[in-house]
């Protein structure tokens, strides 16, 4: 096979074409075959990395690399197979081409050029890891490929080595038919994982023809696939990097401490402070060698970051299942081509000890997340798991789910204890009530202001489906010593806050026999206001319990989210938006897999991405932050 010239703009147009006009004859068919057939042009493209060099190379890959297959389970645990070589080879072969003026593969066609440089690529490492604890349709996944690269000349001498690794991390997501099994954008993931190795090649390719003794590298008279920067636009030797960045540790539990068997993410966010294009940006973990050895790559490249971008990477290692206790550091140290000076080391200093408490054992309440404050933020929170009239359903764990939602919210919310007011049991009758909306609240309201009520126990719903919490003196059958969820609605109302939001788990019944052939559905946003209601069950029914984890299911996954699993996009804030979006996952998921019934959270208005509500922050788990070494 000989590549010269190469430019696969052409071509890639003509295939375009092509689909175009095949979308167009199948549309009497649907849009499935559209939809089918232009997803591959979704995937990454390879990153432009300079003008083509004038070398002639010729790509020997090992069978090592060309024959790797990587095994998974899908959703429903059926066995896949990937073919990660072709793909992977396929695209290192694309990579080559884009960047030297002729490309051979051995095995392939001879040559027109004779090569000047032979590359042999042997793969090292490799892996593949799926994560099984994830939200309901998105599962994190993590590919490993780690390859020598070994240059000779064209007499056959070596001239150096050079091992070259990635660690890709994506989410898959299952595919959007009725048994939800495979994961759909499987092939990206495979892609791109090799776009992230090409880029290594590329670049390690690049540096050693340039520093070798053949042929000078010079550019050629093809099309890059992007405009190639100006020098004006390269940061000149010498000057300091305008490179910045954090380097946090994420802890899962959020108690601050690694045990055995728990995965450790280290996450650095970078950005480009200055007026030129980085390149050559890479990140680099040191430290403690005992927890080193558990990363499978201990650096990453970032690659280019143009003026004022910045962009995230994790590296992420699971501890073994025994360790012993121990202080444990980690350095991040990033480096740019181009600067004599780089950014401060930072240092991370972690606590490990032997498994103790579970990873989801939420009873232990998270460790408080430094520097982060919402003072402007109030919250009831509401638990009665028994009552006077001992005829009323009970709810075993309304009272200490109302209480752990309050720690929560103080340790990873932010919010100062004198902003919360929890009532439990004999302490919340409607007289409590009303103190806390009609008396508490409104001398401390302003125009930030947030207010989020939490209320597990009984809600009783009467024959036109209005809805009336029931306090602890209150009964299933009257109104009497209710509270009306209007008179709720109309008290949040008068503080003019910012946002407010409600929160209830529990039962929700009728009040007595409904005479109508058709009975009314609980109306849990009577007057259409901007509380945004998040109901744990929907319409009439008794929300489930969980005996195992002695939570209120919904209320279990509710602080499972605010202690960071609803961080799907991983920027470290848990929003309303990510906790709603967990919650109707995750207990339908449980409801049905753990308990074969169905539970199915309301939300009440709707919540749109955009709606200014869902960016709220609820919680910001706690995290081990980065501390300059000088």
């Amino acid at each position: 096979m000989v590549i010269e010239q190469y430019s696969p703009a052409p071509s890639l147009r003509l295939t375009r074409q092509w689909a175009v006009l095949l979308c167009l004859l199948m549309t009497v068919g649907g849009l499935w075959g559209c939809e089918k057939l232009t997803s591959g042009f979704r995937r990454t493209p390879l990153p432009d990395m300079g003008p083509r060099l004038a070398n002639s190379v010729k790509l020997t890959f090992d069978p090592s690399l060309t024959n790797l297959k990587m095994q998974y389970a899908d959703g429903c645990n059926s066995p896949h197979e990937l073919n990660v070589g072709e793909e992977t080879e396929s695209t290192l072969i694309d990579a080559a081409a884009q960047n030297f003026t002729a490309v051979t593969v051995t095995g392939g066609v001879a040559a027109t050029t004779p090569p000047d440089t032979e590359i042999l690529v042997t793969l090292q490492r490799s892996g593949l890891k799926l994560w099984a604890d994830s939200i309901y349709d998105r599962v994190p996944a993590d590919m490993v490929l780690e390859a020598l690269l070994t240059f000779k000349n064209a007499a056959g001498k070596e001239l150096n080595q050079q091992t070259i690794s990635i660690t890709h991390n994506q989410r898959l997501i299952l595919e959007p038919t009725q048994r939800r099994c495979d994961y759909g954008n499987m092939g990206e993931f495979v892609h791109d994982a090799g776009v992230a190795l090409a880029t290594q090649f590329i670049r390690a390719a690049r540096t050693q023809l340039a520093g070798a003794g053949g042929p000078a590298p010079a550019t050629v008279a093809a099309s890059p696939t992007k405009p190639t920067p100006s020098p004006a636009t390269l940061p000149a030797k010498g000057i300091p990097s305008a490179l910045s960045f954090k380097a946090t540790v994420l802890d899962e539990n959020s108690n601050l401490v690694f045990e055995g068997g728990e995965r450790i993410r280290v996450r650095i966010d970078l950005v480009n402070g200055g007026e030129p294009e980085l390149q050559g940006v890479t990140a680099t973990l040191t430290g403690t060698a005992s927890l080193l050895a558990q990363f499978p790559v201990t650096t990453l490249a970032v690659g280019r970051l143009q003026p004022g971008q910045s962009r995230s990477i994790e590296f992420v290692a699971t501890l073994p299942q025994a360790v012993q206790q121990q202080k444990a550091e980690l350095q991040v140290t990033l480096s740019e081509s181009g600067a004599r000076t780089q950014p401060p080391i930072q240092t991370l200093t972690l606590s490990i000890q032997p498994t103790g408490i579970k990873a989801d054992d939420v009873d232990q309440i998270p460790a408080v997340t430094a520097g982060f404050h919402q003072p402007h933020t109030y919250l009831l929170s509401i638990g009665i798991g028994s009552y006077r009239d001992q005829q009323v359903p009970s709810r075993k764990f309304a009272s200490l789910d109302a209480e752990m939602v309050s720690n929560y919210f103080q340790s990873l919310g932010g919010i100062p204890a004198s902003n919360v007011r929890l009532l439990q049991d004999w302490k919340a009758l409607r007289p409590d009530i009303d103190e806390a909306l009609l008396d508490w609240l409104p001398p401390h309201m302003s125009k930030d202001a947030v207010v989020i009520i939490y209320f597990a126990g009984l809600a009783s719903v009467s024959a036109t489906g209005d809805i009336f919490l029931v306090p602890y003196d209150g009964t299933a059958i009257s109104t009497s010593r209710a509270y009306p969820l209007k008179d709720l609605e109309a008290a949040l109302s008068r503080l003019k806050a910012k946002h407010t939001v409600f929160l209830f788990d529990g039962i929700v019944s009728r009040m007595g026999p409904d005479s109508r052939t058709k009975p009314v559905l609980p109306q849990w946003n009577p007057t259409g206001s901007s509380t945004l209601h998040v109901i744990g069950t929907s319409g009439i029914g008794r929300g489930l319990e969980d005996d195992e984890h002695r939570h209120g299911l919904f209320t279990y996954y509710l602080l499972r989210a605010l202690r960071g699993e609803a961080d799907t996009n991983r920027d470290g804030d848990v929003t309303v938006g990510e906790t709603v979006a967990y919650l109707s996952q995750k207990v339908l998921w449980a409801s049905k897999t753990h308990m074969s019934q169905e539970q199915r959270p309301m939300i009440a208005p709707t919540l749109r991405s955009t709606d200014p509500s869902a960016a709220l922050i609820f919680t910001k788990p706690a995290s081990i932050q980065g501390t300059v070494t000088r």
